[in-house]
């Protein structure tokens, strides 16, 4: 067996079974040893009731004492069970689960491992995993077991069985790595690290298989935008684009004035796309600093020039937006351009009369989503690409955007704040701009970071904001314990909030398995004000324009990075009103209560970027993972940052002396699935 055979070669897995893999993107043996653990459950000593700490996963080992209740709530049925041991009692509460109440029987001593909350009665042990009878848990003890991203229909122990007999089974795996580059940087040998990826031995062998993993993820990326960067530096300016006088006027016309970093980055794009070569530029800002118009003035100018301009979002809720808000500026400031909208949710005949405007040019700007890719559609003199917020954009995508023009100038967006070391390495392909600094007009968000005994207190702030006319978002994270439970928490925390509030404030949810069309419409009723409060998952990190939502609230905000928990609070404070972020933690440490605190100090993103990047040590294998910033499939940019740093010094070496391992690294297909 070889990373090729297909994964019904493995032995249980059946054509239903097949097609549930397919679901997940394993098609292969090798598609299935490259799908690494999101996590690692630790299996701990149990610990006394009395001893339990809110915000962590922890084990207990009690008696059932009573009657398990389950709730009538159809939908959603809450069992509960009392649990005591020698030093105090406890509840347990499982979702979905009602046929608990006939195997978890009065008297009986049961092992239970979940993560301890905080409810209005008390602490309770949320969801958790039992162990019946307690030897059962002794078999895990202190060991490390692998937690993969799941489907329905899909279990852990499934792929956990499949993974033990690919590994088991596989021709070992030639190593490619230079020898003398392993020694170098101390790297394991490749099959000793996927091996020890998803079963580690222990804390020290799971280090060292991450480590090399992670650094041949980087190497290969690194590798693939260096050459990227080669072939963009040669290629010329098929365009003649001039200094457009309408881009004057409007910016005259204006009820402000550009930021001096606004009108420095204007420039520095106006100046590339008049020069002799194509441009390849990036523009990182933070959120609010206003990237949006510098791209509307880039689409105007080449529109002025007799070309068509396009941009791409990664949703269809903010390619919607720009659409409107760039359309209402076009007829507001009587700029004679046609602009269109192409989205994937639109109806085949609205597509076929879009795609006919943009193959005859009689739009000049065109505004969408993925559906701008589509071979379907042929732009007629197509200048300038750009994707907003680019980390949620593949590689594979944005050549297949430039791909729809004859080397058009490439402009890419990105509000994720990032520290420029590793900015110079991450988009070694683009010339960096930053915009780094706010409009006068905004007021700055007023920052708290509470525990949880805060928590009734924010809710009557939340009402009060919502008496005011005012908007709330309240952000769940997603449960870690099963990943099915995200729609489960959401939806259970909303209906708490709805009893919590009253009826005369309109509650509502959003999380990630909703259908594009339902995320929308709940969406557009949120920014008309038909729903006061939208409690979501981190669904609605990117993208979303409510400029009359004042407070955004985050549960258990030391779940998440920082640099999501600075996305996230940027939802807020883009309207005239003083706005609010509450960070409530369910931890107590110290390190996490000095981490949050960064957030509440400022404001600004590339500083939290930056101390967040000081705060992480090396070997931060149980750290918080930043979501949303250049999605490898193992490693974190803040979390693995000297990783990086090695990958690129090894990159410079590999270029100048090992074509042979270049070759390598451009036959692999992995890069099809980093998010740049």
């Amino acid at each position: 067996m070889n990373e090729r055979t297909g994964i019904s070669g493995l032995k249980g897995i059946g054509e239903k079974t097949e097609k549930l893999f397919l679901k997940i993107g394993i098609k292969t043996v090798g598609d299935l040893i490259r799908y690494y653990p999101r996590g690692y459950d630790v299996y701990q000593e149990p610990v006394a009731i009395s001893e339990l700490v809110e915000g962590e996963t922890q084990t207990i080992t009690g008696i059932i004492t009573g009657k398990v209740q389950v709730s009538p709530n159809r939908k959603m049925p809450v069992t509960s069970a009392q649990i005591r041991d020698k030093s105090g009692t406890i509840k347990a509460i499982w979702f979905r689960m009602p046929f608990l109440r006939n195997t978890l029987l009065n008297g009986e001593q049961i092992t239970l491992r979940g993560l301890v909350i905080r409810k209005k009665d008390g602490l309770v042990v949320e969801h958790p995993e039992i162990f019946y009878p307690c030897t059962k848990y002794e078999a895990k003890l202190n060991t490390l077991q692998p937690k993969y991203t799941l489907t329905k229909g899909v279990s852990n122990n499934l792929i956990i069985k499949a993974m033990k007999q690919a590994i088991d089974s596989l021709d070992l795996k030639q190593e490619l790595l230079p020898e003398e580059l392993r020694m170098r940087y101390h790297l394991a040998e490749y099959n000793y690290a996927i091996r020890g990826i998803h079963f580690p031995e222990d804390k020290d062998v799971l280090y060292h298989a991450r480590e090399r993993l992670v650094f041949e993820e980087f190497l290969e990326f690194i590798v693939s935008i260096r050459k990227l960067r080669t072939i963009n530096d040669r290629l010329k300016n098929c365009f003649q684009i001039k200094h457009c006088e309408t881009v004057d006027d409007f910016l005259k016309h204006l009820p402000f004035q550009l930021t001096n970093a606004q009108m420095n980055v204007w420039k520095q794009i106006e100046s590339d796309m008049m020069s002799e070569y194509s441009m390849s530029r990036l523009v990182q800002g933070d959120v609010g600093s206003g990237k949006t118009i510098v791209a509307v003035l880039a689409l105007i100018t080449v529109a002025c020039c007799g070309y068509q301009g396009a941009m791409m979002a990664p949703t269809e809720v903010l390619a919607r937006q720009h659409y409107e808000s760039v359309k209402e500026l076009f007829e507001q400031y009587q700029i004679p351009f046609g602009i269109e909208l192409l989205t994937g949710s639109m109806k085949a005949k609205e597509k076929r009369a879009v795609y006919e405007r943009i193959e005859k040019g009689k739009v000049q700007i065109i505004i969408g989503t993925h559906a701008l890719i589509q071979d379907k559609v042929s732009f007629n003199k197509l200048a300038l690409v750009i994707t907003d917020e680019q980390h949620r954009f593949g590689v594979k995508q944005r050549e297949a955007f430039a791909e729809k023009g004859t080397c058009p100038h490439i402009l890419v967006m990105s509000a994720t704040p990032i520290p420029r070391t590793l900015a110079i390495i991450l988009y070694g392909d683009l010339d960096i701009s930053v915009i780094d600094e706010l409009p006068a007009n905004r007021l700055p968000i007023k920052n708290c970071v509470v525990d949880t005994s805060y928590r009734q207190t924010a809710y009557r702030f939340l009402a009060e904001q919502v008496k005011l006319g005012r908007q709330c978002y309240v952000i769940c994270p997603m449960v870690e314990e099963s990943e099915h439970l995200e729609v489960e928490n959401v939806v259970d925390y909303a209906s708490m909030l709805q009893n919590e509030l009253g009826d005369s404030i309109r509650v509502d949810y959003l999380h990630g398995k909703m259908k594009q069309l339902e995320k929308d419409e709940i969406m557009n009723r949120f920014s008309k004000n038909e729903i006061h409060i939208l409690v979501s998952t981190t669904v609605i990190e990117v993208g979303i324009n409510v400029p009359n939502a004042t407070v955004m609230m985050v549960e258990n905000a030391e779940r998440f990075g920082l640099a999501q928990l600075h996305q996230l609070r940027g939802r807020v404070g883009r309207g005239k009103y003083q706005s609010y972020c509450i960070f409530m933690s369910g931890s107590k440490s110290k390190e996490t209560k000095k981490r949050l605190e960064i957030l509440n100090s400022s404001n600004d993103g590339f500083k939290i970027a930056g101390e967040d990047l000081k705060l992480r040590g090396p070997g931060d294998l149980f750290g918080i993972r930043q979501s949303g910033l250049m999605d490898f499939k193992l490693g974190d940019v803040y979390q693995d940052a000297s990783i990086l740093q090695k990958a690129n010094e090894a990159a410079d070496w590999l270029i100048k002396t090992n074509s042979d391992y270049l070759d390598y690294f451009e036959n692999e297909e992995k890069n099809a699935s980093v998010i740049l």
